[in-house]
């Protein structure tokens, strides 16, 4: 992006794994086992798998399988990643983005397909403080690409979904942000190939400014 793009809106929406937090180190290792353990290609499982519920992700890989089982594997990955924090580091420019957000007393929530356990566990590894809004795994009842999460968001921060950015990284959350009604910034490589509104390398491409009147202006670029 050579030129910058201005958004504006009264309350941003953020995905975590990619997006603030960089945790494909971990990712890469718990679903190469999980690909490993079920003879499938781990490369091929690993273009799934970003932004959706495990459970999720086993359905379209492994079609057929009792939902109970994709439901139990889930379960033990997310108990793996919790305490597996090697190499889980902040997106570069995510904490002074968060911290802008915190000093100027705007909307923002975080909208994550992790659970609360391995939420609190990656953005603490990473440096940075959770959002007072979360809405988690537990919180919804269909992953991402289902707009499900975004939507909640909204409600909780009490803004219509036109209303709301979405920073998203991976080709489900973008689907799922543009489901809801919004409009995304994609964040790193991954997001380019899905025709988010805006892209950027990582945060330190975003500005955020605060009017008058409770908008939020996005210089983005």
């Amino acid at each position: 992006m050579t030129a910058t793009t201005v958004l504006t809106a009264r309350a941003l929406l953020l995905d975590m794994d990619g997006t603030l937090v960089n945790s494909d180190a971990v990712v890469e290792r718990i679903w190469h086992r999980w690909a490993e353990r079920h003879g499938l290609d781990g490369a091929e499982v690993l273009k799934v798998v970003h932004g959706r519920q495990g459970h999720a992700s086993m359905a379209l890989l492994l079609p057929g399988r009792p939902k109970e089982r994709n439901l139990e594997d889930n379960a033990r990955m997310l108990a793996e990643e919790t305490v597996d924090m090697d190499g889980v580091v902040a997106i570069p420019g995510a904490p002074e983005f968060l911290a802008a957000l915190v000093d100027h007393g705007l909307p923002h929530a975080l909208v994550t397909s992790a659970d609360v356990a391995l939420s609190t566990a990656r953005m603490r590894a990473a440096g940075l403080a959770l959002p007072a809004v979360r809405v988690t795994a537990e919180s919804v009842g269909a992953s991402k690409p289902d707009p499900e999460g975004f939507l909640k968001g909204a409600a909780e921060l009490g803004v219509a979904p036109e209303d709301c950015v979405v920073f998203e990284d991976s080709g489900a959350g973008i689907a799922a942000g543009r489901s809801a009604g919004m409009r995304v910034v994609g964040v790193g490589s991954r997001a380019g190939f899905h025709g988010p509104d805006a892209l950027v390398r990582d945060l330190t491409q975003v500005r955020v400014e605060a009017l008058g009147d409770g908008t939020i202006r996005l210089h983005i670029g």
